[in-house]
């Protein structure tokens, strides 16, 4: 025989269509399975920035927090530094005042006695001005109340008529600055005499009554 028969191991011819056709599902599948994948790759994506969201706003708290706490301790140290330089300042100028009571316990007496005048009268007059400017302010007065918080009582005595303990001579003024007294104010003070009735009641007892109006009347 003249021709040659056609060996096995030629591979037969695929026609290019049926080519096409076999690669388009695998592409398909290929497709598919990223589509399939891609949900759950953003779920876990969406977790990772929810826990990195809830780490920033707890950051946020207790940055809020600390900034807070600062404003309120900044606040208190400012008041209480306040709070000393005033403190300080009242008692510098009670310090100062209290070294001029005697001067002005002299010119209290000199103005008594009819001796302030002249020059030595302006000079007095301007020393308790800038006291008063400074916030002295002087107290006590003959006829009040005995009150041991801002009186110091050097005399002692009975009278028949007060009703309670009270001031009847200032010796010597108090003062006082603000709601501080830097001197309490020297009295003698008086009683009621003991065994004395009240005048309410020795008023009463003094008036006649019905019956004895009437028979006076009568009479």
């Amino acid at each position: 025989m003249s021709e040659e028969t056609p060996g096995f191991d030629e591979k037969p011819e695929v026609p290019a269509d049926a080519a096409q056709d076999d690669a388009e599902p695998k592409a398909a599948d290929s497709a598919d399975t990223a589509e399939g994948a891609a949900p759950a790759g953003d779920s876990a994506q969406d977790v990772a920035l929810l826990a990195q969201l809830d780490q920033a706003r707890t950051a946020l708290g207790e940055r809020t927090a600390d900034l807070q706490r600062l404003q309120a301790e900044y606040q208190n140290y400012r008041r209480r530094v306040e709070r000393d330089r005033i403190t300080v300042k009242e008692i510098a100028v009670a310090s100062l005042l209290t070294e001029l009571l005697p001067t002005l316990d002299d010119i209290g007496r000199a103005r008594e006695h009819g001796e302030l005048v002249g020059g030595f009268k302006s000079v007095a007059e301007s020393l308790e001005t800038v006291a008063a400017k400074m916030g002295l302010q002087q107290f006590g007065k003959e006829g009040e109340p005995f009150d041991p918080t801002v009186h110091e009582a050097l005399m002692h005595s009975y009278a028949p008529d007060v009703t309670e303990t009270t001031c009847v001579a200032i010796l010597q003024p108090g003062y006082r600055i603000g709601e501080r007294t830097i001197r309490p104010a020297r009295v003698a003070v008086a009683e009621p005499q003991p065994g004395a009735a009240p005048k309410s009641e020795s008023a009463e007892g003094d008036k006649p009554s019905g019956e004895d109006a009437d028979a006076a009347d009568q009479g």
